[in-house]
């Protein structure tokens, strides 16, 4: 599980994992990361408020020392939404 070398708790992450299987749910996320560019996952504020908006969505409450480890994440993976190969090593990093 290379997503425990990050400091994620891999009690909620099968938990997400579970929830998104949920299709109605998984639109939900979508909806909600429908048009993000890697600019806007590079902005401290934004990425916070996503954050913010999915645990909402998925139900999971969070401490502000996990959301800003979160926030801290997904920054440092400059992640670009629309290049195929950081999606696959996400995916890759969570199954």
């Amino acid at each position: 599980m290379s997503y425990t070398k990050h400091g994620f708790d891999p009690a909620q992450v099968e938990r997400i994992k579970f929830k998104m299987k949920n299709p109605e749910t998984k639109e939900r996320v979508k909806m909600i990361l429908q048009g993000v560019t890697k600019y806007d996952l590079q902005d401290r504020a934004k990425v916070r408020r996503f954050v913010g908006l999915l645990t909402k969505t998925l139900g999971e409450r969070v401490t502000d020392q996990q959301t800003e480890h979160l926030v801290n994440f997904v920054i440092s993976q400059k992640i670009d939404p629309s290049n195929t190969f950081h999606l696959i090593k996400l995916w890759s990093m969570f199954r």
